[in-house]
């Protein structure tokens, strides 16, 4: 946990520049929530320049930023990475460039904390890369989808990675295990989706013609007698759009225990898969500096090959 004793002084290096105050803080002070971070900011005892600010504010070259000393109530603290994390995480980053990576997200991990999660990818990361002065997501991945996973490491590298995600310069392609035998002629699926809260509290997707314009294109890559190897390229960006059009399709994903169907759990059984079977297994976009298309690649996890295995086997 990382715990500030006195008053720090810090000032902003072009680096560090136009990023928001609240996202600064969450990288220096490692462990604190960002409940934590909004009250102190909001209480004054944050300031810039010997100002108060705004949670919103965005730091300009030069700005002098006070930071209040910290104690964090264990409850309260974001949790230390532990050894395993760390080391998993490590050896996780399949590609890094001058101000981004691109890591191999492993299946459970969520991409950041809050809900009940003390610790996420972000957060550990941060703790992992503590040469690094800023470190962003520039998307997300569902807690149990695996594979590439992109983040900037300056805000200049944010913003333009996001306009490039905004302009659809970026390609993401991923692998699913559907139940059922997909039809070759069926290569897109376009139906809206809404969110909602479940009766639990959980907060699910569903197909409804007053939901958001999603659209996503299949690709039948591998057939056998009970399932289908897929790939899917979201077209759109919805919150778990994949899994709901392939459920949506007749086909849900095996290990999906959202939108699955008892059938694709026991197909998952057969094959001894204990987890989703999504895969963010390429992805492209331009660098931001060069502008040159940079095209990455994350492979199967163990668990995903072997089910792979004793489907061709069946």
């Amino acid at each position: 946990m990382a715990e500030g004793r006195e008053v720090q002084w810090v000032e902003i290096t072009d680096a560090q520049a136009g990023q928001r105050i609240d996202n600064f803080l969450r990288t220096r002070l490692k462990g604190a929530p960002k409940a934590l971070i909004y009250r102190i900011v909001r209480k004054g005892e944050v300031r810039v320049n010997k100002k108060r600010i705004k949670p919103d504010y965005r730091l300009e070259f030069g700005d002098l930023v006070r930071i209040p000393p910290l104690r964090l109530a264990p409850e309260e603290a974001v949790r230390e990475v532990s050894d395993n994390l760390r080391n998993l995480l490590a050896g996780s980053v399949l590609v890094e460039g001058p101000d981004w990576l691109v890591i191999n997200k492993p299946s459970g991990l969520a991409v950041h904390g809050g809900s009940g999660v003390k610790i996420g990818l972000i957060e550990a990361l941060r703790q992992v890369r503590e040469d690094l002065d800023f470190l962003e997501l520039v998307h997300r991945l569902d807690r149990d989808t695996s594979g590439c996973l992109l983040l900037a490491k300056s805000r200049t590298a944010l913003v333009t990675l996001n306009t490039a995600l905004k302009q659809h310069q970026m390609d993401k392609r991923y692998l699913a295990l559907v139940e059922g035998r997909w039809p070759a002629r069926r290569d897109f699926v376009s139906a809206r989706l809404d969110r909602f809260e479940a009766g639990n509290g959980e907060r699910r997707v569903r197909v409804d013609a007053n939901g958001k314009v999603a659209r996503t294109r299949f690709a039948v890559r591998e057939s056998f007698p009970n399932v289908t190897l897929i790939e899917a390229e979201p077209v759109t960006g919805r919150t778990h759009q994949i899994r709901v059009h392939a459920a949506h399709a007749g086909h849900g994903l095996l290990g999906d225990d959202k939108y699955g169907s008892r059938e694709g759990q026991r197909q998952a059984a057969r094959l001894g898969l204990e987890r989703l079977f999504l895969h963010a297994a390429s992805l492209s976009f331009p660098e931001p500096n060069s502008g040159r298309p940079v095209q990455i690649k994350a492979p199967l996890g163990e668990e995903l090959e072997s089910a792979l295995a004793r489907a061709r086997a069946s």
